[in-house]
C-alpha cells in the first residue's frame, strides 16, 4: 500500500501544512496529530522531512501487517534494513545490494519515528512499556568531543542509530567569495551573498528579515527575530543580534535606492524581476540562484556553506566557542563543538567542559 505526503494550506491560519494520506486519500490521523504539533515550533521544511520519515514508517508497518501501537525494537531494526534496500523478503540475491538511502537519511527517518512515539507517549496514546523498548536511558548526554570526558545527567537516547561518516562541509576562500559576488549583476543578489557571508544566518532567517531588523548608520547590527511568515521562512535558531560591517549596510541602502521595487513590503528580500513582483522571496528562488552561480563559476556553492565559512572564520580569529554558538543561534554548545571541532583549540574545549560541569 502506498501513502503520499501532500502540501496544503491551513484554512484558518493560511500557513503551510503537510498531510500524510493513505491509499483512499484519507489523513493518517496519528501522524497528522504529530505533524500539526510540530508545525507550531518547526519550520515547514523540517515538518516535511519528518512527514517523509513517518510516511515511510507507515508503509513499512503496512507491509509487515504491524499495529503502530505494538511495535518492538526488532521492528525498528527491520525498518532500518527496509529503508536501506527495500522489501527483499521474497528476493534471493547473490550480489551485494546497493543502499537506497544514506545513513543520514535513515537517521532522519529514525528521529521522526522516535519523536513521534515520544509525542504519543506524552499524550498517553501508547503503552509506555512498549514505547520504552524503542529508546533507553543512558548516563552520558554528550557525544562527540565531550563523550567520556565530562560528567553528565541521564537522558533518553535512541537505541537504533546508524553511524554517519563525519565530514566537514568545507569553507569558501576569499577569492571564491569575490568570484561569486562579481558574477552577480544585481545589487540584491550581491547583498544577499555578502549578508550570508557576514552573518552566518540560515536561509529561513534571511528570507524572514524585515527592514526593521537591519541597523541604521548608528546601529551596525542585524537582528534575527522569530516570526511567522507567509513565504514559509522561519528562524530555526535562537533570536540574536549580529554585528556587521558598515559596508554591508551601505550596500543595503544602495539596494533600496536603486533596485527595490515601488511596493509596500516589510521584507528585505523580495521578487524584483520574476514571479509576483514585491512579494517575499521563497527558498526555491534562492536555490535556483545558487545553482546558476555554481554552473557559471565552477564553484559548488549553496547557502549553508556561507554559514560554515562564517563560523570557521570567527573561531580562527579567536572568538570563543560560546560566542560563536550565540552568533550562529545554536541552542546547544555541543552542536557548535561537533561541527567545528577542527578549528577549536584544546584549551577552548577544556574551558567549555569545565563550565558545563560547574553548571551541573
Amino acid at each position: 500500500m502506498s501513502l503520499s505526503l501532500q502540501k496544503g494550506i491551513d484554512p484558518h491560519t493560511q500557513e503551510i501544512i503537510w498531510l500524510v494520506l493513505d491509499e483512499d486519500y484519507q489523513v493518517v490521523e496519528p501522524i497528522q496529530r504529530y505533524l500539526t504539533f510540530l508545525s507550531g515550533t518547526k519550520s515547514p521544511n523540517t515538518v516535511e522531512s519528518y512527514g517523509y520519515g513517518l510516511k515511510a514508517w507507515w508503509e513499512f508497518l503496512q507491509s509487515k501487517t504491524l499495529n503502530w501501537k505494538e511495535v518492538q525494537l526488532t521492528d525498528l531494526e527491520d525498518f532500518v534494513h527496509w529503508l536501506r534496500v527495500g522489501d527483499t523478503s521474497n528476493i534471493v540475491s547473490m550480489q551485494p545490494v546497493k543502499a537506497k538511502r544514506s545513513e543520514r537519511s535513515i537517521n532522519l527517518a529514525l528521529t521522526a519515528v522516535t519523536t513521534f512515539y515520544e509525542y504519543h507517549d506524552a499524550h498517553k496514546n501508547v503503552d509506555p512499556k512498549k514505547f520504552d523498548r524503542l529508546i533507553t536511558t543512558r548516563g552520558n548526554t554528550r557525544r562527540g568531543l565531550l563523550d567520556g570526558i565530562s560528567k553528565s545527567k541521564p537522558t533518553r537516547q535512541k537505541l537504533v542509530k546508524l553511524k554517519e561518516p563525519k565530514k566537514f562541509p568545507g569553507c569558501l576562500t576569499d577569492e571564491q567569495l569575490e568570484t561569486l559576488v562579481n558574477s552577480c549583476h544585481r545589487l540584491r543578489d550581491k547583498f544577499l551573498i555578502l549578508l550570508l557571508n557576514g552573518t552566518g544566518i540560515r536561509v529561513g532567517e534571511l528570507l524572514g528579515l524585515q527592514h526593521e531588523d537591519i541597523g541604521d548608520g548608528s546601529d551596525y547590527f542585524i537582528h534575527v527575530r522569530k516570526r511567522r511568515h507567509n513565504n514559509e521562512a522561519r528562524a530555526k535558531g535562537q533570536e540574536r543580534t549580529i554585528p556587521v560591517i558598515p559596508e554591508l549596510l551601505q550596500m543595503y541602502n544602495d539596494y533600496l535606492i536603486y533596485e527595490y521595487p515601488e511596493v509596500e513590503s516589510n521584507y528585505v528580500f523580495v521578487n524584483i524581476w520574476e514571479g509576483a513582483i514585491g512579494m517575499p522571496m521563497k527558498a526555491p528562488v534562492i536555490n535556483t540562484m545558487f545553482t546558476r552561480l555554481s554552473k557559471k563559476t565552477g564553484i559548488k556553492v549553496y547557502p549553508h556553506l556561507f554559514r560554515h565559512t562564517y563560523a570557521t572564520r570567527l573561531l580562527k580569529a579567536g572568538y570563543s566557542p560560546e560566542r560563536v554558538k550565540y552568533l550562529l543561534g545554536h541552542t546547544s554548545i555541543q552542536t557548535t563543538l561537533d561541527i567545528y571541532s577542527h578549528v577549536i583549540s584544546e584549551a577552548d574545549l577544556m574551558t567549555v567542559i569545565e563550565e558545563e560541569d560547574n553548571n551541573e
